[in-house]
C-alpha cells in the first residue's frame, strides 16, 4: 500500500492569529512524520509555505502544483519534491485533487472557499468518496458551518452533504481523523 497524499488547502496569506501558522506547521510535520505526501498550491506564502516547509524540514515528500500567472505572486517554491506548473488555476485544482487520498481544509480565503465547495460539490454528485477534513482552528470557519446548516435547512441540499466533511479544531485532530481506515 502507498503512503497516503493529503491534499491540503489552505491561505496565501498567514491570516491575523499566530495560531493558524502554528496549526499549518504542525500538519505539516505531522504528514513527514507519517511519511505521507503533502500535495498542495506550491506557494511559499501565508499558509502554503509554511506547511510545506514543516514538511520539507520533516524529511516529508512534497507535490506542489501552481499555475504559471502565481508563480511570482504565491513565490513558487521551487524545492519542492516535485513542482508542477500549470496553465490555468482549473488544471492546478484538477492535478492537486487527482494526486491525493485526502483533503485538508486550512483557514484561507476565497480560493480555498472555491476549493473546499469543488471538492464537496464533486463529492455530492457521487464523484468521489475521499475524505475531507475541515481545519476550524479557533473557529475560523463556524460561520461557514453554520451557513452549510443554513443550506440543508432551507431545502437547498440534502443532510448528507453535512457528512462529507468532518469538522476538527487542530492539525492534531485533522492527523488523526485521516489515521483512521478510508472507506
Amino acid at each position: 500500500m502507498s503512503p497516503l497524499s493529503v491534499c491540503v488547502y489552505c491561505g496565501s496569506r498567514p491570516g491575523k492569529s499566530s495560531s493558524y501558522t502554528t496549526e499549518a506547521e504542525a500538519l505539516g510535520r505531522g504528514i513527514a512524520e507519517r511519511n505521507w505526501r503533502l500535495v498542495y498550491g506550491a506557494g511559499d506564502v501565508g499558509l502554503m509555505g509554511s506547511v510545506a516547509r514543516a514538511a520539507q524540514a520533516g524529511g516529508g515528500d512534497t507535490f506542489g502544483v501552481i499555475p504559471k500567472h502565481l508563480v511570482e505572486w504565491e513565490v513558487g517554491k521551487v524545492d519542492l519534491t516535485r513542482y508542477v506548473v500549470t496553465e490555468t488555476m482549473h488544471e492546478r485544482k484538477k492535478v492537486m485533487f487527482m494526486n491525493c487520498d485526502a483533503v485538508v481544509v486550512m483557514p484561507g480565503g476565497a480560493g480555498s472557499l472555491d476549493e473546499l465547495f469543488e471538492v464537496l460539490t464533486w463529492r455530492q454528485l457521487g464523484l468521489h468518496e475521499k475524505p475531507v477534513v475541515l481545519m476550524n482552528v479557533e473557529g475560523y470557519w463556524d460561520p461557514l458551518i453554520a451557513l452549510l446548516d443554513h443550506v440543508v435547512a432551507s431545502g437547498f441540499a440534502d443532510a448528507s452533504l453535512l457528512d462529507y466533511f468532518e469538522v476538527v479544531s487542530s492539525a492534531d485532530h485533522a492527523l488523526t481523523a485521516l489515521s483512521r481506515p478510508m472507506t
